[in-house]
């Protein structure tokens, strides 16, 4: 028997042979029948399975997996580009004041989470969150702006917009046609619902709370003073019939054995 060392010797020898082996044959895998291709040991090739393959450098085929499946990534291009279109078109139909839809109308209160009372318009045109429940001047009247959540909110006993100037302050005014008439209605986690201006983006409804408007500048959408609840006004009854739902017996279905047809059974007396 040889000694240890020429026994290493000879498996050295062995592992060298089988690594220039796979290396040739990677070789002309990547040339291809026409002898075309990158050179051996071209950098940004990908892993290789093999005695020496693996354990090689990250290549293009790890950093970018389109390059192993051209299909694969030219259908998420696709879908990325039809994602965008969408919400861009999305939002810009958000943005347009819609004329021709059929635009819904609400009547609601608005209960302010930090002064506990609800949100009036009053005669001299000026607007806090003091009115008790049923209070005909917190009665409020909420049109639809576009397809979106963007309404417009004015009071039912004086008919005066609730607007915010350049400066973040409650205005009331009788035509409501202008883009700082308008608020996006947003329903938070905790089911409340902030009211934020289309044209002063980031700009909310809010009030302290002793029920004074605070400026619009000084709002964020986490605070309580933006945080209102829907209420119908006290004595305030739904236009909508209620529908009443019909119950229908059937009779069970059964299966008498498995893989045979269907019956049904007759309902038990």
């Amino acid at each position: 028997m040889g000694s240890p060392r020429s026994a290493l010797s000879c498996l050295l020898l062995h592992l060298l042979v089988l690594c220039l082996q796979a290396q040739v044959r990677r070789t002309a895998r990547r040339r291809g029948p026409g002898g075309r291709g990158p050179p051996v040991g071209h950098v940004g090739q990908g892993r290789e399975d093999g005695p020496c393959g693996r354990g090689a450098s990250t290549g293009r085929s790890l950093r970018n997996p389109a390059s192993r499946h051209p299909g694969q990534g030219a259908k998420e291009q696709r879908g990325s580009s039809l994602r965008q279109v969408t919400q861009r078109h999305v939002r810009e139909q958000s943005l347009v004041t819609d004329q021709l839809s059929r635009r819904l109308i609400r009547t609601y209160q608005l209960y302010s989470r930090t002064s506990g009372k609800h949100v009036q318009v009053l005669a001299n045109k000026r607007i806090n969150a003091m009115a008790e429940d049923g209070d005909p001047f917190a009665k409020l009247i909420v049109e639809t702006d576009t397809f979106g959540s963007r309404v417009r909110v004015r009071g039912a006993e004086t008919g005066l917009y609730i607007c915010m100037n350049k400066k973040g302050k409650l205005i009331a005014k009788s035509n409501g046609k202008g883009k700082d008439c308008v608020f996006t209605e947003i329903v938070l986690e905790n089911n409340y619902t902030a009211l934020q201006n289309a044209k002063y983006e980031g700009w909310y409804m809010a009030f302290t709370r002793k029920g004074r408007p605070r400026k619009g500048s000084k709002t964020r959408q986490h605070q309580r003073e933006v945080h209102f609840m829907k209420r119908l006004p006290r004595g305030h009854h739904t236009t909508e019939q209620s529908l009443r739902f019909e119950f229908l017996n059937y009779p069970p279905f059964t299966r008498s054995l498995r893989g045979s047809q269907r019956t049904w059974a007759p309902e038990p007396r």
